[in-house]
């Protein structure tokens, strides 16, 4: 052995106590996984998520769509609200976790901050506020990304949003503002649905169209950094002169 790396010398003694330390890192991150683990399989079933999402639109009138989500829509709202959403499901997570983390301890309610499949167990399951209720959002978001498809977790989150003026659920958003199936929906119009999510009353479209306009820029530039939509694009879609529906109130008698 090298006599400057025996245990009675200086760099020895170094050695043991990196190595000592790795250890003692590693036995407390195994100890918080397995402390997670037994948390998350503590908290209640996802199993009724989807009928939980149908009775939310069923509630408020809306329309619930059973079909995937269209292309276009979901890459927009994956863009702006979850980068990481098919990402591996600990990144994902670890990312959600942090943001979310970040947003409680300023105070600011975590807009935007947590991912999709937190979001949706916020929905689904509840709302309250500070620490303990996100550790319960970031647990059940883990349980709805074990248990359903990315396509599932998306199409449930959409189903159970609000999208200002009445509508609920991206079927009846798409029909209330646009006048269109949600398949038929372009770059603009996605981009301006996408937008909504996050502040469906401030960035309303019909009453707040430049703070909409604005908000859907935001989203169009998520996609061009995600690839999705090239510069061109982007600009083409946010000239675009957008079919807004004024008559919202022909939904509202609907209702």
């Amino acid at each position: 052995m090298n006599a400057a790396a025996r245990p009675g010398t200086r760099r020895g003694r170094a050695a043991r106590i990196a190595i000592d330390g790795a250890a003692t890192v590693l036995a407390l991150l195994l100890a918080f996984l397995l402390a997670a683990a037994v948390y998350v399989a503590m908290l209640p079933s996802v199993g009724d998520a989807q009928a939980k999402t149908a009775a939310i639109v069923r509630a408020h009138h809306g329309r619930f769509s059973s079909l995937p989500v269209p292309a276009k829509l979901a890459a927009a709202v994956v863009s702006v609200e979850d980068e990481h959403f098919y990402s591996n499901v600990a990144v994902n997570v670890l990312a959600g976790a942090g943001r979310a983390a970040l947003a409680t301890l300023h105070g600011n309610g975590d807009p935007g901050g947590s991912t999709i499949a937190q979001q949706l167990a916020k929905l689904l399951y509840g709302k309250g506020s500070g620490l303990g209720a996100k550790l319960q959002e970031v647990g059940l978001g883990v349980k709805l990304t074990m248990r359903y498809s990315r396509a599932q977790v998306l199409a449930m989150y959409l189903n159970a949003n609000y999208y200002g003026n009445g509508y609920w659920g991206y079927a009846d958003a798409a029909h209330g503002y646009f006048g269109v199936d949600p398949g038929h929906l372009d770059w603009a119009e996605a981009g301006m649905l996408a937008g909504l999510l996050q502040a469906p009353s401030a960035y309303d479209p019909l009453h707040h169209y430049v703070v909409g306009k604005e908000r859907q820029l935001h989203v169009l530039d998520q996609l061009m950094a995600n690839g999705h939509l090239s510069a061109a694009g982007a600009r083409r879609a946010y000239a675009e002169r957008l079919p807004l529906r004024k008559d919202s109130q022909t939904h509202l008698a609907r209702d």
